[in-house]
């Protein structure tokens, strides 16, 4: 049984988005979550799960009966990807044969021209304002995106999900111009990736450090 994204019931669809920005869960925490009753959910997290798109573990560190903790599979991927990302590497497949260094330069064009587009709305803004400006840009873009301040100066922006998951898994400099591509938009700040999904995290995450902050 497969599940496509236009086939997903709503609810399907909050449950999953739960799930990745979560990275685990169980029923019960997601009813919470969700505002549901536990039954509706175990009754979609069935579903999903004969689907292949999520999985479940035990959590034995409660008292009682072990509860199941539900995570959110790698086939989800594809289901929060607004182009046809199967036919993104079929072409990028057929101008690797033809010359492999323009596959770098498709990449590096890609990165260009999304700067260009974003630069503009980080202009003028403080830190704190620039990296919630950017971690609604990449939400937009399907990365379900968010944020969480370490201390005066030091961010982490969480992506749960990779709308550029089928190229990443071929081609290397899509996640390669996706940190440069927040390097290039946050120039006084070092930033680094401390979890990669293609690594078999639950989530690609940057630490954002500002050199100064204003």
């Amino acid at each position: 049984m497969s599940i496509t994204s236009a086939a997903l019931s709503p609810t399907q669809r909050r449950v999953l988005v739960a799930l990745k920005r979560k990275g685990d869960a169980t029923a019960g925490e997601l009813a919470d979550t969700l505002e549901i009753s536990s039954s509706a959910v175990r009754q979609h997290l069935r579903a999903l799960r004969s689907a292949g798109l999520i999985t479940a573990s035990q959590d034995r560190g409660q008292p009682g009966r072990p509860a199941d903790r539900y995570h959110a599979t790698d086939l989800t991927e594809p289901l929060f990807v607004a182009t046809d990302s199967s036919l993104s590497v079929e072409l990028l497949e057929h101008i690797e044969e033809e010359d492999p260094e323009l596959v770098n330069r498709v990449f590096d064009r890609r990165r260009r021209r999304l700067v260009e587009n974003a630069r503009d709305k980080l202009t003028g803004k403080t830190v704190a304002e620039r990296v919630d400006v950017l971690t609604n840009m990449l939400d937009e873009q399907g990365y379900l995106a968010d944020c969480e301040k370490a201390d005066h100066n030091r961010y982490r922006i969480n992506l749960h999900s990779c709308p550029l998951w089928t190229v990443a898994t071929r081609y290397t400099q899509a996640c390669t111009t996706e940190v440069e591509f927040i390097r290039d938009l946050l120039p006084d700040a070092k930033v680094d990736r401390v979890t990669h999904k293609t690594a078999g995290a639950h989530t690609c995450s940057y630490e954002i450090l500002f050199r100064t902050q204003n």
